[in-house]
């Protein structure tokens, strides 16, 4: 699917209201992918540049084997739900620089665990047509009771009644992270995957590779793949 950039706030929900039916939550994704990417993005201090980044990992080693950046001007106001419209225009940039095509992609974000059931993780999957999961480092929706304290426990996240993501303890004793469906995978499926990809830290390795590659890209103040 082709993106559009929306020319204004009532445009942007009108979007979401309107693509968020056409997310697969079933999928069933990828279950032993030989490569996984991650995507983030980093803003500059003024708030007026951002670097949008994707680390492709081998799956097995978590191992970065393609890489690429793109530095710009964030794409739409700052609005709060609205936050993929900031960013859609750089990581696709980036996604169309790689040499690498991954499996699965892991965003630094969220999937339908969003006000409107349509995060970055659901429009990113829709427009590459590729399976793509959520992984929040706070929750932008919902109410949990629990995890357990061990790595692997988990808790539905519920809000207004339905199962929007999961709360899921990567490490023994350490703050949970918020797993929501992005598109073509399914909710199981995707804790799975992150678990996976946190042998050693709280966040994801998909994650933490491309975070430091955007800010890298940030602090070098150039544009680069």
């Amino acid at each position: 699917m082709r993106y559009r950039p929306p020319a204004d706030v009532a445009e942007a929900l009108r979007v979401q209201e309107e693509l968020r039916s056409r997310v697969d939550l079933v999928g069933p994704g990828p279950s032993a992918p030989a490569t996984v990417a991650g995507l983030d993005v980093a803003y500059a201090e003024s708030g007026d540049r951002l670097a949008a980044a994707v680390t492709v990992l081998d799956a097995a080693t978590l191992a970065v084997v393609d890489e690429a950046v793109c530095v710009g001007r964030p794409a739409f106001p700052y609005v709060p739900g609205l936050f993929a419209f900031r960013e859609m225009p750089a990581l696709l940039t980036a996604l169309e620089r790689l040499t690498v095509r991954p499996e699965l992609l892991v965003c630094d974000g969220h999937g339908v665990a969003h006000p409107r059931r349509f995060g970055l993780a659901c429009h990113l999957g829709l427009v590459t047509g590729l399976p793509a999961i959520g992984v929040g480092k706070t929750p932008l929706v919902g109410s949990w009771t629990g995890p357990g304290p061990r790595r692997g426990d988990r808790a539905d996240l519920r809000d207004g009644g339905e199962v929007v993501g999961r709360v899921l303890r990567t490490r023994d004793g350490v703050r949970p992270v918020f797993v929501s469906v992005g598109h073509r995978i399914g909710l199981d499926g995707a804790v799975e995957r992150v678990l996976a990809l946190t042998p050693r830290y709280r966040l994801p390795e998909t994650t933490r590779t491309a975070d430091q590659l955007c800010r890298r890209a940030l602090a070098a103040g150039g544009d680069r793949s």
